[in-house]
């Protein structure tokens, strides 16, 4: 599919906000389409865009099924499609990532209270269920792809990029339901964190494979800490955010 320049600039201009604010979540309708504005192919490139990058070089899923990781692929790729800025999410590494995240620590869910009783809670209380994040991620793929089949006769991995969009954004407005858990939540609150921690944290954890994100917003990486630099290039390019250096760099 063949995007304006116009339509590219948006998304760009999206993932430099949420960069710079991540704490822009829960959202409401169309933000995926922030994103992919315009129903974006999973793999699409702009025309007269350069080949994008190797993938990353860290392959292979530790807590992820096969279904599973067709559905987080597919996810990634319509999120973020290859452009002259970036290749596409799966090239990014961003699976990978969000893959690792929740085989460890954090989809462990080592540092939660997890005793019960567990209660019908308030939306304003946030997390309530009795679930790990690991768990909750993997009901809620299971409970995503079954209404996706109710509604397109097919699993997320095998729709159309452009229905595969539109579903994305209907479970952002919570518009797709499942008795076991608020899908809405479970996108906004964990899977959308998820993907966007993917696209600019260290690479060393697996995401922002080559630090394309942090190349395109401009950001050095760990020579940000540099408090001289801060205050001398407030507001200007900094010279070290054409090669930017992530934790590997300095070990």
């Amino acid at each position: 599919m063949n995007e304006k320049p116009a339509d590219l600039n948006k998304r760009r201009n999206f993932l430099k906000q949420v960069a710079g604010a991540t704490s822009a979540l829960p959202f409401g309708q169309g933000l995926v389409g922030g994103i992919a504005a315009t129903s974006l192919a999973a793999n699409a490139q702009a025309p007269g865009a350069a080949a994008p990058p190797a993938a990353s070089p860290v392959v292979g899923y530790v807590c992820f099924s096969q279904d599973e990781a067709a559905f987080v692929e597919t996810m990634v790729n319509i999120m973020c499609p290859a452009d002259e800025f970036t290749p596409n999410g799966v090239d990014c590494g961003l699976p990978i990532y969000i893959d690792r995240q929740l085989a460890g620590d954090f989809g462990r869910g080592s540092k939660r209270y997890s005793h019960g009783p567990w209660q019908q809670g308030k939306p304003q209380q946030g997390y309530q269920l009795p679930m790990t994040p690991e768990q909750h991620f993997k009901v809620g793929i299971e409970a995503a792809n079954k209404a996706c089949v109710a509604k397109y006769g097919k699993p997320f991995d095998q729709v159309a990029a452009s229905d595969g969009n539109a579903f994305l954004n209907d479970l952002a407005a919570g518009k797709v339901s499942d008795p076991r858990l608020p899908m809405d939540a479970w996108f906004n609150e964990l899977m959308y964190p998820l993907f966007t921690q993917a696209c600019f944290a260290d690479p060393i954890y697996g995401g922002n494979y080559n630090k394309v994100f942090w190349k395109m917003v401009g950001y050095p990486g760990l020579p940000a800490t540099n408090t001289v630099n801060m205050v001398q290039y407030r507001g200007k390019p900094f010279p070290g955010a054409k090669d930017p250096k992530s934790m590997a760099d300095f070990s």
